[in-house]
């Protein structure tokens, strides 16, 4: 089982639409490029900032084929696979399409809020139905339920192919608890700008980032930085961005980094329902902080 795949900057790739509203696959294949050319060093793909469940299954398989061409290899690439059915995880494990995907990431599941045990044996289950490595996904913020430190220690333990996790709970005891007791063949991902720069200084090996959409070669280096032991200007860095990373958020994800994408040039800012765009006051406030950071 290969180990340490995802590390450094990975990118939670965006799906970038036409003003119509279809997929617009030239954008998605510019934007690509430009992360590959600028730091990205692994990318998570048909996830939460993709708006996943908003896209057909047609479109779904299109976006994996368009990211495993462009990509052609040079870096890693992890894919959304979870829910709140692990059967029909099961299922998608055993039939879907994985040509040219190197792991999957698969969320806590949500709504149904099951106990630790049964959070263990949803990704006990998973695991064994595929031969890619797993990474956790745990975001309780979004699904209802929070994996603790000890229920991932756990499976990191006990299932060779549970690779790491993408911790997005906030708490950084949890996430010094896990990294504590962990083995050395898992790894800890942080899955909040916010909290990348914190994250690594204790031990986590990057991050599955939202703003590194916009803005890779400068979240890339702050972690590369990091690496060195040269926390002081990776802390500038990140100081930098602090205004940023809020605005991110304040209207949902992904309205945040898709209006910074349009007032780069890269994409249209359209989202599908239920989301919809920032506000104009927020879209303002981040036009005017790129004009700040000259970017």
């Amino acid at each position: 089982m290969a180990e340490h795949l995802f590390k450094g900057l990975g990118i939670a790739l965006v799906t970038p639409f036409t003003e119509d509203g279809e997929v617009d696959y030239s954008a998605l294949k510019r934007l690509i490029l430009y992360q590959l050319e600028n730091g990205a060093d692994f990318f998570c793909i048909l996830a939460t900032t993709g708006e996943t469940p908003t896209l057909t299954p047609m479109e779904r398989q299109r976006i994996k084929d368009t990211v495993v061409e462009v990509v052609n290899g040079k870096v890693p690439i992890l894919m959304g696979c979870g829910g709140n059915d692990t059967a029909s995880v099961v299922r998608e494990l055993k039939e879907g399409d994985f040509f040219g995907i190197d792991g999957v990431l698969s969320v806590c599941p949500y709504y149904n809020k099951p106990s630790q045990e049964g959070l263990y044996q949803h990704f006990k289950t998973i695991a064994e139905a595929t031969h890619l490595p797993v990474v956790l996904y745990n975001v309780p913020g979004r699904t209802g339920v929070n994996m603790r430190a000890e229920t991932t220690v756990r499976l990191a333990r006990d299932c060779h192919n549970i690779v790491g996790i993408k911790e997005a709970s906030g708490l950084m005891p949890q996430v010094d608890e896990i990294i504590k007791n962990k083995p050395d063949s898992f790894d800890v991902i942080s899955g909040d700008d916010a909290l990348t720069f914190p994250m690594v200084a204790s031990g986590a090996v990057g991050v599955i980032s939202v703003i590194g959409n916009a803005l890779p070669k400068e979240f890339s280096r702050m972690i590369r930085l990091e690496f060195k032991g040269d926390y002081a200007a990776a802390r500038k860095i990140h100081h930098k961005f602090t205004d940023l990373f809020n605005l991110l958020f304040v209207d949902g994800n992904p309205a945040g980094v898709k209006a910074m994408l349009h007032e780069l040039g890269f994409i249209n800012n359209v989202l599908r329902l239920p989301l919809v765009p920032t506000r104009l006051t927020t879209l303002k406030r981040i036009s005017e902080i790129l004009k700040e950071l000259k970017l």
